[in-house]
């Protein structure tokens, strides 16, 4: 039959078989290749090749059974050509030195050049492809479909299971990795904040309530001007009501609320108690992201932090929770926060009472956030005892010194910053 043909015909049509060959195994590079969720998002866009596409990759057993069946077909046809070719050429010799030159052929511009450019521009060669293999695939889907069985019914054999192709879930740890890596589609400080909602699950609302002692209300035992002037005083829209100490608290105040009785002459602190609602009492420990939607669903915007004894730890308030996604909503903290006083450049003297958190955040600082909440907790943490003034450790890189304490507590340190080896040592 080869003697019939003539030898430029032939070698026509194994050049056509290499091209099918190099198409097989690069469009199964590039389909096997695509992002899914970028290949998701473009299907809900409405491009056709993407739809397609991701049709295909439901089961991407039949899709494999598909181009290897094309795959196989064309090599297998190319091999018996050069076989002809090469005798018509040189006789039973030539044979094996075109078996030679074939391989070569194939791996080269069949196999590694079209999977490398696959690899690499998947896209500009998948979607083209799922237009041929979409039809092509109905065509031979009975061969395709017995083929598969048998593939599937061997892989079962090896105890393998075929998985729900149709789940492509990504956890916490692989999305955070996602939106790191998309440096070149979003912009920092949108960055910076979908990583922030990512970690609410993390952080506490022990982690950014104002503690126990800081707390700012409104004592019904003080006299009515004392209350006016603590009113008037107030950065904040909503305040606790207590008599003698936030232990004993009555409820919470809004503000607004009393702004049409503030300068009557019947105001009294009756009035005001009237004015207040129940308080809204959360345990410690509870997650930012849990606390945010009970914040929504149940219309509030401050709460009282109790510990497993119902004693009051702390307030909680929405603005702490999105401070947490979008950052601090004044301007630069070091400059600003009467916590942190800048002395150079490269020292600070910090409040003991100062939230670890919170200076993280202002400072772009590192500080460990998984034990004390507070400096002056980390410093007798890491000592085990109230130092005294002078005394230095290094936490983390970070030199600090003991500035003043009193009895129980460490009320000022000086924070050098200069990052060494991490560590925990006394001078």
């Amino acid at each position: 039959m080869g003697d019939d043909v003539p030898l430029a015909a032939l070698i026509g049509v194994l050049v056509v078989l290499l091209l099918l060959s190099a198409f097989f195994s690069g469009s199964e590079t590039a389909l096997m290749s695509l992002n899914r969720y970028q290949l998701r998002h473009k299907a809900k866009t409405g491009h056709r090749g993407a739809r397609l596409a991701e049709t295909l990759l439901k089961r991407p057993d039949r899709l494999i059974g598909l181009i290897l069946l094309g795959n196989n077909l064309v090599n297998f046809s190319a091999a018996a050509l050069v076989a002809i070719i090469a005798f018509k050429l040189g006789g039973q010799p030539a044979v094996a030195i075109g078996t030679l030159i074939l391989t070569l052929t194939v791996l080269i511009f069949a196999e590694a050049a079209p999977k490398t450019l696959a690899a690499l521009h998947p896209e500009r060669i998948a979607f083209p492809a799922a237009l041929i293999y979409y039809p092509l695939l109905k065509i031979t889907y009975p061969i395709v479909w017995l083929t598969s069985i048998a593939s599937n019914g061997v892989l079962y054999l090896f105890g393998v299971r075929k998985g729900d192709t149709r789940s492509y879930s990504l956890t916490q740890d692989e999305l955070r990795t996602v939106v790191f890596e998309a440096t070149s589609r979003i912009s920092g400080k949108y960055r910076s904040m979908l990583i922030s909602i990512l970690d609410l699950e993390k952080v506490t609302v022990d982690d950014v309530m104002v503690p126990h002692n800081e707390i700012v209300g409104i004592d019904l035992n003080d006299s009515t001007e004392e209350i006016m002037a603590v009113i008037a005083k107030s950065e904040h829209t909503r305040l606790p009501v207590f008599r003698d100490n936030i232990d004993n608290v009555v409820g919470l105040l809004h503000l607004r609320r009393i702004a049409n009785h503030a300068y009557r002459q019947d105001f009294d602190k009756a009035t005001l108690e009237k004015l207040v609602d129940e308080p809204y009492y959360v345990p410690e420990g509870t997650p930012l992201s849990t606390q945010l939607v009970q914040f929504q669903k149940l219309r509030k915007r401050i709460a009282l932090v109790v510990d497993e004894y119902g004693d009051i730890q702390g307030i909680v308030t929405l603005e702490d929770i999105l401070e947490e996604i979008v950052g601090e909503f004044t301007t630069d903290p070091a400059s600003g926060d009467a916590d942190i006083v800048r002395e150079s450049s490269s020292t600070f003297l910090v409040d003991g009472a100062a939230n670890i958190r919170e200076m993280n955040r202002a400072m772009n600082w590192a500080l460990p956030t998984d034990g004390p909440k507070t400096l002056n907790g980390l410093i007798v943490e890491y000592l085990e005892t109230i130092p005294e003034p002078g005394t230095g450790l290094k936490i983390e890189g970070y030199s600090i010194e003991i500035v003043a304490t009193d009895e129980n507590r460490v009320k000022t340190a000086r924070i050098q910053i200069r990052q060494e080896v991490p560590d925990a040592t006394v001078d």
